[in-house]
């Protein structure tokens, strides 16, 4: 009885572990997503067509791990988390070489942080979420913890998973409409709002 008893706890852990894991993936990348507005709002840094992909490769993680949080565990959603993690991983490296010797109407766009643009910052932070999510999984594990216990043990976990996700479905909606401002239905540059009359910001920009 001590052994099932053990086992439950075990399991309990893991699947806790799990959904914790997760929620912290979502909250750092919603954090990325926000420090992206911040820069595009506060210091007029509109973000390129390769940086609105990296953007929705983000958003694209973030859906595979909200999945997770309203339907329960199932490697379609975590499936969808990796597939995207790959897709920013390819759109940010082919920026990061596109731009990698500097030469007119070819140079880094927006400020660096950390002495590092946003296409490389993308690059890095594509390559961690891959790795995270293969870690997740080869280390923690917890796949059959997850089919046996969903978030509804967790209360705390699923309120705050609630909230997160949809902070990220906010930005989503900011950033529908800010691209559509942007582009309209041409191709999207990063001279201004073309909808609002124009050139409205210098050409700079940023993931």
């Amino acid at each position: 009885m001590s052994d099932v008893s053990a086992e439950s706890r075990g399991q309990r852990t893991l699947a806790f572990l799990n959904y914790l894991y997760l929620l912290l993936m979502m909250g750092v990348i919603a954090l990325i997503l926000t420090v992206a507005l911040v820069f595009q709002y506060a210091y007029g840094e509109l973000p390129c067509p390769l940086c609105l992909l990296e953007r929705l490769a983000m958003f694209g993680v973030c859906f595979g791990i909200i999945l997770t949080f309203r339907h329960g565990f199932s490697y379609q959603h975590t499936g969808v988390s990796l597939l995207f993690a790959l897709i920013l991983v390819i759109v940010a490296e082919r920026q990061s070489l596109l731009d990698i010797y500097p030469r007119p109407g070819h140079a880094y766009i927006g400020s660096a942080i950390f002495g590092l643009h946003m296409p490389v910052w993308a690059t890095i932070i594509g390559l961690v979420l891959l790795f995270t999510i293969i870690a997740k999984m080869a280390v923690i594990g917890g796949d059959r913890a997850l089919e046996r216990i969903g978030l509804a043990a967790f209360p705390v976990l699923a309120r705050a998973g609630a909230i997160v996700s949809l902070y990220v479905i906010l930005l989503l909606a900011i950033n529908l409409v800010s691209a559509f401002l942007q582009c309209g239905f041409n191709e999207c540059h990063t001279y201004g709002y073309q909808l609002l009359g124009g050139p409205t910001a210098p050409p700079a920009g940023g993931t």
